[in-house]
């Protein structure tokens, strides 16, 4: 019989401002045994058996990073885990990653989400698709965003649902995100893409045009 496996979690991490970039992948792919974040009991599997969205199916919503979701089901579940990194899109009710994780502890509840979607339809293989030209790209049609933001906002300001008002301050969030911070963790990530590190504290980032 094999051992069990071992019950850990991820406590608080140092500010990720110390390293700038954080990179949340050696945390995937040790991520087996983890606790499903609010299941006492559950543990996560291996992340090939549930992060197997493809890239052509990618949200367009979804901001630049490792982790993104591809047609992903509309059970509207990924927000009860991790309400500071998912929305839902309103054309089929999708997932998208609006906010990367950026320690430890926001990994775990990511991976949650993705573990919590029946079509397994999330991804973490970001990193060998993204570029800093398709960064770029992706931001200068932030305008387009921002606008699919603030309609459906007004669509379902009036709703009388409880997870389309619960959405709305996630829409809302994402777009203080765009205002204040997106910019530089996007340029960021583009350093980390070209240079396969970190920028240290200080060091010239790739601008974003």
């Amino acid at each position: 019989m094999p051992p069990a496996p071992v019950r850990r979690e991820y406590g608080p991490a140092p500010s990720y401002r110390e390293v700038v970039y954080w990179d949340p992948r050696p945390i995937v792919a040790g991520s087996a045994g983890l606790p499903v974040s609010g299941l006492d009991g559950m543990l996560l599997g291996p992340p090939d058996h549930y992060l197997r969205g493809r890239w052509g199916n990618r949200d367009w919503r979804n901001v630049p990073g490792p982790f993104y979701g591809a047609l992903t089901d509309s059970c509207w579940v990924g927000r009860l885990v991790a309400p500071d990194h998912i929305v839902y899109e309103d054309d089929r009710g999708s997932e998208v990653v609006f906010r990367q994780p950026r320690n430890a502890r926001e990994t775990q509840v990511v991976l949650t989400a993705a573990w919590s979607d029946p079509f397994h339809a999330y991804a973490c293989d970001g990193d060998d698709h993204w570029t800093l030209e398709a960064i770029r790209d992706w931001w200068a049609e932030r305008k387009r965003l921002l606008e699919w933001i603030d309609d459906t906002c007004r669509a379902w300001s009036d709703s009388g649902r409880t997870d389309h008002h619960d959405n709305t301050r996630g829409l809302r969030a994402y777009r203080g995100y765009v205002a204040d911070g997106l910019e530089t963790s996007l340029r960021e990530y583009g350093f980390w893409l070209e240079q396969r590190r970190s920028a240290t504290t200080g060091e010239a980032l790739p601008t974003l045009g």
